[in-house]
């Protein structure tokens, strides 16, 4: 029995079924997956980063061109929300320098498995390796381990992620089932392809710190990794939307010093010290950061100065689609009404990242995936409402 189904057991998901759940409703969760939210696990691996500690509008700028239509959704659920809910779990959470924050345990799975705990306690049930296929009609369709079911919640909310990463379940293969209503996949958060020189095989691995990275009006202080297929990191994440869309990329290999005040360095006498030990010795310019100018700026010419404040950075494009971060991409704004419901199917609302819109890393994409869950479970459970009294009356 149930009043509610939620599709994907990511956080947009269980943050849907929890809403659903404390409004009285009887909540089946249904995971295509053996277990439920992998690729928020993954993402814990390295630190979970729930959200970033800084005022609304300033996280809502890091949106671009999509935070106006976030917006009421983030400042029903923002940053301050998302720290109180965690802490609601009993889960301690701490902030780094740059604002981001984390749970202490610098980890996922605590902090799902109490979140599992509460929503068991609220009596949603979890059901894995359920699959959706489409509607007949009315009736949800699913693939299940004893065979196809025909459902009919009273609503349902589609949570089905993007489409990266598909080993943890987000492949987009929702996208079927909903012709014409999906704006293509493209990768977000992503890595770029180059095709290094030779003498680039030393400096693999070795992190960029240190630099200002432009491209098409956006900046970021981030660093950036060297690997043998291109470039990955924070730093060329912030810019990855930009530059995807064809914006030439620009490295400030000095971003503290002016121009002039490189040039005027670079003037003293060199003696007979290598053009290598020049740079390091005026400039404390790192072999990482020479191997780039070489790489990108050769013939050098006389004036260097320019181009170690703007380094062209030549590339192939972005890493594929299934080795982003995240994408953007998916089910199309203008297909859903302002409480995230489907306009040609009434009592059916999405939410997470299977929506039309990016965020950069640094906490933005969990906060606007559990913002878009918690919207769309609390409208569902309106809706649903709304038919119980209509039905009544």
């Amino acid at each position: 029995m149930m009043d509610a189904l939620v599709i994907g057991a990511g956080p947009a998901g269980l943050m849907a079924a929890e809403a659903l759940a404390q409004a009285g409703l009887r909540v089946t969760v249904a995971e295509a997956r053996p277990s439920p939210a992998r690729k928020f696990l993954m993402a814990g691996k390295s630190g979970l980063n729930l959200t970033k500690a800084e005022p609304l509008e300033t996280f809502l700028a890091a949106l671009g061109p999509d935070a106006r239509t976030l917006e009421p959704m983030l400042r029903a659920f923002g940053p301050t929300e998302v720290q109180a809910w965690a802490s609601g779990l009993d889960q301690p959470l701490f902030t780094g320098s740059t604002g981001r924050v984390f749970p202490a345990t610098m980890k996922a799975s605590p902090l799902l498995r109490a979140w599992l705990a509460r929503l068991d306690s609220l009596g949603v049930t979890l059901r894995r390796r359920w699959r959706w296929e489409g509607w007949d009609g009315a009736q949800v369709l699913m693939q299940t381990p004893d065979g196809p079911m025909r459902l009919t919640p009273t609503v349902t909310v589609l949570a089905c992620g993007g489409a990266s990463w598909a080993r943890l379940g987000s492949d987009g293969a929702w996208a079927a089932n909903l012709p014409d209503l999906t704006a293509p996949f493209q990768p977000a958060n992503m890595g770029f392809r180059i095709n290094w020189s030779a003498h680039m095989a030393a400096h693999m691995g070795h992190a960029v710190k240190g630099v200002a990275l432009h491209a098409g009006g956006a900046v970021s202080r981030g660093e950036f990794v060297l690997t043998r297929h291109g470039i990955e990191g924070g730093g060329i994440y912030e810019v990855s939307r930009q530059l995807r869309d064809g914006a030439p990329l620009t490295v400030d290999l000095m971003p503290d010093l002016t121009e002039e005040t490189i040039r005027e360095r670079l003037a003293r006498p060199r003696g007979k010290a290598s053009l290598g030990n020049h740079l390091r010795k005026t400039l404390k310019l790192p072999p990482v950061k020479q191997a780039l100018l070489m790489e990108f700026a050769r013939p050098l010419p006389d004036d260097m100065a320019p181009l170690i404040k703007a380094l062209p950075i030549a590339h192939d494009g972005p890493m594929p689609l299934d080795q982003a971060i995240s994408t953007a991409g998916g089910l199309r704004w203008d297909a859903l009404d302002q409480a995230l419901m489907l306009r040609n199917r009434p009592g059916t609302f999405a939410a997470g990242e299977m929506l039309d819109w990016e965020a950069p890393t640094g906490g933005y994409l969990i906060t606007a995936c559990l913002a878009t869950g918690l919207w769309a479970g609390q409208h569902a459970a309106q809706w649903a409402a709304d038919q119980g009294s209509a039905t009544a009356r």
